[in-house]
């Protein structure tokens, strides 16, 4: 009789359990299966923003972030290589381009330093159609969707930067804006000449701040592409359960 009751007894809480992990794994079955609610998506999508965004500016910000990066590296105009190549035959000239090249690297990589709040901003701006739209998007769709949001106030922020280092002196007092327009008006005077004309020279209408400017934020831009691309195709890049689900049944 006793051995009878000990057997029942084994045998419900067997049951018991097995019912337990059942439903545990019913739960996670359903919950697989089950479409990704608008919240779920859009929080994710914010996330992998603020992940891509966070990660570049950490990148960009450091020494050498954009200096000794060879794809967002930024160069002098190629309309200026005429100058460059004929400066960098003159005793020095070669250091005084490469300076150049140094001041406004470092102007870009000091102004990235205040990119976060502008891109957490537009990050808590985002509507469930943006997330959407973003989520069955290309792989830059939430690069885009920064590019187009925060171009403007991330312009605001770099432009004062890239100007300080190009009104910085060089040397003689000469700063390097001072010497691109002396170079620029020099060159364009030669090349709007008849022997300039004949020669083919062409002039060099290239607003120097204005192009670092660009070329910077189109470095910035080009770094959070290859984070959500990483976050989109790469599953260990998805450092977090909440992208995981947002981002594990994409294609």
């Amino acid at each position: 009789m006793l051995k009878s009751r000990i057997i029942t007894i084994v045998f419900l809480l067997f049951a018991l359990s097995s019912e337990a992990q059942l439903s545990k794994i019913l739960k996670k079955v359903i919950n697989k299966s089950l479409p990704l609610s608008n919240t779920e998506i859009v929080s994710g999508l914010k996330e992998a923003l603020l992940v891509a965004a966070d990660s570049s500016i950490t990148h960009l910000s450091a020494v050498d972030g954009y200096l000794k990066d060879l794809t967002i590296k930024i160069l002098l105009p190629p309309e200026a290589k005429n100058i460059t190549d004929n400066i960098s035959k003159l005793p020095g000239g070669a250091k005084l381009v490469e300076d150049v090249i140094v001041r406004i690297n470092r102007a870009a990589e000091d102004a990235a330093k205040g990119a976060k709040p502008i891109f957490v901003s537009c990050v808590k701006e985002m509507t469930i159609t943006d997330a959407l739209q973003i989520l069955k998007g290309p792989n830059n769709a939430a690069t885009q969707y920064f590019e187009l949001k925060t171009s403007q106030q991330l312009g605001e922020l770099y432009r004062p930067k890239i100007k300080e280092s190009l009104d910085k002196n060089l040397i003689a007092g000469i700063s390097t804006q001072q010497s691109w327009n002396d170079l620029t008006t020099t060159w364009n005077k030669m090349a709007g000449s008849v022997i300039g004309k004949m020669a083919g020279m062409k002039t060099v209408e290239v607003k120097l701040e204005d192009y670092i400017l660009q070329q910077a934020l189109k470095g910035m831009f080009v770094k959070i592409a290859d984070r959500e691309k990483d976050i989109r195709t790469n599953a260990k890049a998805r450092v977090t359960t909440l992208l995981q689900k947002v981002f594990g049944g994409q294609k």
